[in-house]
C-alpha cells in the first residue's frame, strides 16, 4: 500500500539523517547524461537493470519508478537545470519505514566527458536506516553499472 512522505525540500539533501552519496566518470557528455536522466525517463530501465519501469508523470513534472522486487516510487520533479542537476523527492511509495527520500545527481564536465555524483537522502525508522546502510555498497555497484550501462548506450546512438 502506497503511504505519502513528508514532503521535504532541497535542504534535505544535506541535513538528511542519512545520506548515501556516490560518483563516478562517464565518456558521455553532461548534455547526454542529463537528457537520459531527465527527458527519457520511460529508457531508464534499458540501462539501470534496479529498474522495471519508468514513466514521467504530470506533464514531466512527476515520475513513477519502479524498481525490480515490487518497491513503487511516484516522485516530484524539484530542480532541472539543464546539463548540470536533476533532483526529485519521493511523494508516495509503498517501501516500508521510508518518511522522506530525496535523490539529486550533479553533472560536470571532466576531460571530454562528465563527472556523474548521485545522492540519495533519506529518513525512515531505525530498520529501515540499517537496511539502507547494510545496502549502501551494493546500491553504490547498481550506480556505478547503471552508469557504465548509459555511457555504453550513448556511445552507440548517435548524437540528436
Amino acid at each position: 500500500m502506497a503511504r505519502r512522505l513528508r514532503p521535504v525540500r532541497l535542504d534535505f539533501l544535506e541535513s538528511a539523517p542519512l545520506r548515501l552519496v556516490f560518483d563516478t566518470e562517464v565518456a558521455a557528455s553532461p548534455r547526454a547524461v542529463y537528457r537520459a536522466l531527465a527527458d527519457d525517463v520511460a529508457d531508464s530501465p534499458s540501462w539501470f537493470t534496479a529498474v522495471s519501469a519508468a514513466r514521467p508523470t504530470a506533464g514531466g513534472a512527476g515520475r513513477e519508478i519502479r524498481l525490480r522486487g515490487g518497491v513503487v516510487f511516484q516522485e516530484r520533479v524539484m530542480v532541472t537545470d539543464a546539463g548540470e542537476r536533476y533532483a526529485y523527492r519521493v511523494e508516495e511509495t509503498n517501501a516500508p519505514g521510508v518518511r522522506a527520500l530525496m535523490e539529486e545527481w550533479v553533472l560536470a564536465p571532466h576531460g571530454t566527458g562528465t563527472r556523474v555524483r548521485w545522492t540519495m537522502a533519506a529518513e525512515g525508522s531505525a530498520p529501515f536506516r540499517l537496511v539502507l546502510r547494510l545496502a549502501r555498497s551494493r546500491v553504490g555497484r547498481s550506480f556505478r553499472d547503471a552508469m557504465r550501462n548509459l555511457d555504453r548506450r550513448l556511445a552507440s546512438s548517435p548524437a540528436p
